[in-house]
């Protein structure tokens, strides 16, 4: 039985039966959190215990994972409004109703396919979710659009589009320009998105730059981007959110100019190295661009000398063997000298559930192999 009030910690399931146990939960208010069927039975316990201590009022109607990709994942909390209120934008954005069918690779525990389940609840499209964890095309073969990561776009496109697919909303982490023209190449309008588990979705970018949604505040303090949005979640389990009141952040450091919202990486993952700040995800975007790379996640190491040096692992495209010394010298052109990775691994990337690089993984794997020099 299910507590009126309470989370109640679901097991992952087929579709229509996750969906009938949602529904059930939120017929007596209860709040559902759905796990991993990978996770152990000591990670459920952790988890079960956190969700038995929450502190909750009596608006909270979901609770989510955060993906974990820069450390250990966190429950966080919301009401029914925070997530409803954005559905006619997400139905827009989709071109998507109660007949169409949405891809959504990333698993139940993933905040992003929580959501697309409660849209279906009020009217949404339905999911399509994944039978186990590889992106297989049959999935999704009926799928109208698709709502995911760019890994998970890349691998659906490359494997076998749905053939119906028209319309795809991908958020999660950097969305590059070759990925979009090839959709585009489809007859598949896409629109890429700036959000998270705490504030949903913040900005989106039909080719042109990303650009605050309407009714949504947005404020710079310190370098870091705070947002006043109605679809902002409540608190964590067992903590408040980050920010100044109804002022939230996820830790993004950004700018704003002519109306374009630019982000420049967490403001916990800055690298200080000779005197000079690097923002990871600036050099990543500018390694994504070199030939032969899919993707990459740029980190600092500590140094004697330089205070911290900069380490680039680089995952390669199927079939492309760039070398170190290729990297190196092509990155010297778009680079700073400060900027510059000293150290290179080529590697395939851990990725959280949801398809994101997996940086606090990533780095932990570099520490493990001593973080040599390549």
């Amino acid at each position: 039985m299910f507590a009126t009030g309470e989370i109640a910690l679901l097991r992952p399931a087929g579709v229509a039966p996750l969906l009938e146990r949602i529904r059930r939960v939120r017929a007596v208010s209860g709040i559902p959190l759905v796990g991993d069927d990978r996770w152990s039975s000591e990670h459920w316990g952790h988890v079960a215990r956190a969700a038995a201590d929450a502190r909750l009022t009596p608006d909270i109607a979901w609770a989510s994972m955060t993906s974990g990709s820069s450390g250990s994942p966190k429950i966080v909390l919301r009401t029914a409004m925070s997530w409803s209120a954005s559905f006619p934008l997400i139905a827009r954005l989709l071109d998507a109703g109660e007949a169409d069918v949405v891809a959504v690779p990333a698993p139940p525990v993933s905040s992003l396919t929580l959501f697309s389940i409660a849209h279906a609840l009020e009217g949404g499209p339905r999911p399509a979710l994944a039978r186990g964890h590889a992106i297989v095309p049959a999935d999704y073969a009926d799928a109208t659009c698709f709502h995911g990561t760019p890994h998970a776009f890349r691998a659906l496109l490359e494997r076998g589009c749905p053939p119906k697919l028209r319309a795809a909303l991908v958020g999660g982490s950097h969305l590059d320009a070759d990925l979009r023209e090839r959709a585009q190449a489809r007859g598949i309008r896409v629109t890429s998105y700036y959000g998270s588990a705490e504030l949903s979705i913040v900005a989106t970018d039909d080719g042109s730059g990303l650009r605050v949604i309407d009714g949504i505040e947005t404020r710079i303090v310190e370098g870091e981007l705070q947002v006043r949005s109605p679809f902002a979640a409540e608190r964590y389990a067992s903590a408040p959110l980050r920010g100044d009141g109804r002022w939230v952040t996820s830790g993004d450091l950004a700018t704003i100019d002519d109306g374009l919202l630019r982000l420049r990486g967490r403001a916990d993952g800055a690298i200080l190295t000779a005197s000079a700040t690097v923002i990871p995800e600036e050099v990543e975007a500018a390694l994504r661009e070199l030939p032969g790379v899919r993707d990459a996640v740029v980190c600092g190491l500590p140094d004697a000398v330089l205070g911290a040096v900069v380490v680039a692992i680089v995952e390669p495209e199927s079939g492309a063997e760039p070398s170190v010394g290729d990297l190196r010298s092509q990155a010297a052109r778009s680079l700073a000298p400060s900027h510059r990775p000293r150290r290179w691994h080529l590697a395939t990337l851990p990725r959280t559930a949801a398809g994101k690089p997996a940086r606090a993984e990533t780095y932990a794997r570099l520490i493990a192999d001593g973080g040599a020099a390549s």
